[in-house]
């Protein structure tokens, strides 16, 4: 709640929102700076999910809210007063977003919202959520995508239970299972038309692609610098380890690979801000940049020893919460089959 606090105070959660509103006007070149520094500072997946959801996740409300949306939702969002969460996967659904049961059913002037949903992140402490649900039947559309609709409204505890997960890492930041209970949500709360929500949720997952790999990046910078700084001054049969090879090669791999991702993770940032396509590089950028910093943690552990297993030298810390990144906000595996299918234009295989 204290890091929370002095971000907002800093000015730091607006960093990508437009100025008229209380924020920066940069871009996600900018947050993906910050969100590394995070993770390089020591913060892990608890700093930097204490912000992302509010930078990351809220580009659909700039990009698509309308004039009055803008002016009533942003600046409590950057000021602070309020926190929200993004709820979109399920629990029978996961990664499978067109197939989601949530349903949004029109009543007048405003939608009766219900359904569960899963992993969703500061749902003990949000006063706001965005949400995705499905406003006409997947067996009434032509297109998959087409049927979904965004929300952000107002988290109304008499309809929304939050269940919490117990989890291995990243503990400073609630993870949820959501029930949601025939929740009111005024037509005004609507982000964009009915039915094209979709296009919309896909604007900000590619920013939280961004900037969940950035944070990674400095996940893995932390490991490694406190890896490095081990290797030298640890002796060993009368000299420092990390005059053996055994131990330097693997720690240059890690500086080599965590650069290279690096640049991929800011080729999508620059792309998105452009406004450019940037679905692969996004998506490249989270998984090598998972991957890179998910070596570089397990190589740090491995190159303390015994004592990488010590809480008291963080790298095992560095371990369990890189393994978030890994696994969210979308599988390995499911970013191979995007660029196979996307890139590289061969068949759908899933």
């Amino acid at each position: 709640m204290d890091f929370h606090k002095a971000m907002a105070d800093g000015g730091w959660l607006g960093i990508a929102m437009p100025q008229e509103f209380g924020g920066s006007g940069l871009g996600i070149t900018e947050a993906a700076i910050m969100m590394q520094a995070l993770g390089e500072a020591g913060g892990g997946m608890g700093a930097i999910s204490t912000v992302h959801t509010s930078i990351g996740g809220m580009n659909p409300v700039a990009a698509f809210g309308t004039p009055e949306q803008k002016k009533r939702m942003l600046p409590p969002l950057i000021q602070g007063k309020e926190k929200i969460c993004f709820a979109v996967t399920e629990p029978e659904t996961g990664f499978d977003i067109l197939k989601l049961k949530t349903k949004a059913v029109r009543d007048k002037d405003r939608y009766i919202i219900s359904g569960r949903k899963t992993w969703i992140s500061s749902a003990q402490v949000a006063d706001r959520m965005l949400i995705l649900a499905r406003t006409t039947p997947l067996t009434e559309v032509q297109k998959p995508t087409d049927g979904l609709t965004l929300f952000y409204t107002a988290l109304d505890r008499k309809y929304v239970h939050a269940e919490v997960i117990e989890k291995m890492g990243r503990n400073a930041v609630d993870s949820n299972l959501v029930t949601i209970a025939d929740l009111p949500v005024p037509a005004e709360d609507r982000i964009g038309e009915e039915g094209k929500g979709f296009k919309l949720i896909l604007h900000g997952i590619n920013a939280e692609r961004v900037l969940v790999a950035a944070g990674a990046i400095g996940i893995g910078k932390a490991a490694l610098a406190r890896a490095t700084a081990y290797a030298k001054q640890r002796v060993v049969f009368d000299r420092p380890i990390g005059k053996n090879q055994a131990i330097q090669h693997p720690l240059a791999e890690c500086w080599m690979e965590l650069e290279a991702a690096n640049l991929m993770v800011f080729r999508a940032a620059s792309l998105y801000d452009e406004g450019k396509p940037c679905g692969a590089e996004a998506n490249s950028a989270k998984y090598l940049a998972a991957e890179a910093a998910f070596k570089t943690c397990t190589t740090a552990v491995m190159t303390h020893g015994g004592y990488g297993y010590a809480k008291e030298y963080h790298v095992e810390r560095y371990l369990r919460e890189i393994i978030g990144p890994r696994l969210a906000p979308v599988s390995p595996q499911l970013v191979k089959c995007f660029i196979a299918e996307k890139v590289l234009g061969l068949p759908k295989s899933y």
